[in-house]
C-alpha cells in the first residue's frame, strides 16, 4: 500500500509523474540510505549538497562531477531497466519527467522503492526548487540553504552581466549526431531557455520542440551564432563538419564561423552550474 515517506517536506515543488502521486510514494524506509539518481542535474545537485555517499547509481547522463562517472549506470533516463535499478538495492529512486518507460517505474515502486519525481528544469527558479526538495529529502537542509544562497548570488551576477549588453545576438541551436539533417531547437526546449537566460534570441520561434533543419530554413533563419554541444560537434566531424551541413555554411554565423560548443549537461542540464554556464555563454556571444 502506498504511503508518503516521512522525510519529504510538503513543499509542493515535486510534481505528479505519469500518474504517480506528488513527491515520494511507495517507500518503506524512513530515511534515504541507498539512492539512484536519474538525470544529470539531479546527480549534480546530490553532489553539491554533499550527499554523494548515499548514491549507489545514476543513469548515463549523470557524469558530473567526475567522480559520478565511476558509479554504476542504470541505462539512459528514457529507457531504464527495472532489473538494473533493483540490482543496486535502492530505497529511493529520484527521477525527472523524462524518465521512463512508465512500466519500469511502476515495477520499481512495486518493489517497495520510494520514488521522488521532479519536473524538468527550464529556469533558475526550477533549479532552486529542485535544490530545496532534494535537500529536504536527503536531510541536507543546511547544505541546501547554503547552495541556494550561492545560486542567488550567481543569478545576480548574471543579471548584472546581461545589463551591460547591447542588442541580443540571434542564435540557432543545432543538435547533430551524424547521418541526416541536424535538429534545431524551437520554443519549450532547454536550448531555448538557456539562450534566453544568457541574453540571446532563439531564431526559431515558429514551433515547439525539435525539428529537422532544411537548407532553405537555415538560410532564412539567418543566425548570428550557431550553438551546439561538444558531443554533437564531435559527431559532426568538428566545426568544419558542422559548417558543411546543407545550408549551415551559408548563414551569417556560418560565413563568419561563429560556432559555440559547450558540454551538453552544462548547457542544457539546468543544474547547479547553469547560471555560470549562462554567464560563460553570454561572454562568448561578445567575442568577434
Amino acid at each position: 500500500m502506498r504511503r508518503t515517506a516521512a522525510y519529504l517536506l510538503a513543499l509542493g515543488l515535486a510534481v505528479p509523474f505519469m500518474g504517480f502521486s506528488s513527491g515520494f510514494s511507495s517507500g518503506a524506509a524512513a530515511e534515504p540510505q541507498r539512492v539512484v539518481a536519474v538525470g544529470g542535474a539531479i546527480t549534480e545537485i546530490v553532489y553539491a549538497l554533499g550527499a554523494q555517499n548515499l548514491l549507489v547509481g545514476t543513469d548515463t547522463t549523470g557524469y558530473w562531477p567526475p567522480p559520478a562517472r565511476a558509479l554504476p549506470k542504470v541505462g539512459y533516463q528514457r529507457t531504464l531497466s527495472a532489473e538494473g535499478i533493483l540490482s543496486l538495492r535502492p530505497n529511493l529512486l529520484i527521477v525527472t519527467e523524462q524518465a521512463g518507460p512508465p512500466a519500469v517505474l511502476q515495477q520499481v515502486q512495486a518493489a517497495n522503492v520510494a520514488l521522488l519525481a521532479l519536473k524538468d528544469g527550464r529556469s533558475l527558479d526550477d533549479v532552486e526548487e529542485a535544490v530545496q526538495v532534494l535537500a529536504a529529502a536527503l536531510n541536507r537542509r543546511a547544505a541546501g540553504a547554503e547552495l541556494r544562497r550561492q545560486l542567488a548570488q550567481e543569478r545576480a551576477a548574471l543579471q548584472r552581466l546581461r545589463g551591460q549588453a547591447s542588442a541580443p545576438p540571434r542564435v540557432l541551436f543545432l543538435m547533430h549526431h551524424g547521418g541526416g539533417p541536424p535538429l534545431v531547437a524551437g520554443r519549450s526546449t532547454a536550448a531555448d531557455s538557456i539562450i534566453a537566460l544568457s541574453g540571446g534570441e532563439n531564431v526559431v520561434q515558429e514551433w515547439r520542440g525539435y525539428k529537422p533543419l532544411t537548407p532553405e530554413a537555415a538560410v532564412a533563419l539567418a543566425p548570428d551564432i550557431l550553438l551546439t554541444t561538444t558531443q554533437s560537434l564531435e559527431q559532426s566531424g568538428g566545426e568544419a563538419g558542422l559548417l558543411r551541413l546543407p545550408g549551415v555554411g551559408l548563414t551569417p554565423a556560418g560565413k563568419r564561423q561563429r560556432v559555440i560548443a559547450m558540454d551538453a549537461l552544462l548547457l542544457l542540464g539546468f543544474g547547479p552550474r547553469t547560471a555560470r554556464a549562462a554567464m560563460d555563454l553570454h561572454r562568448r556571444y561578445q567575442k568577434p
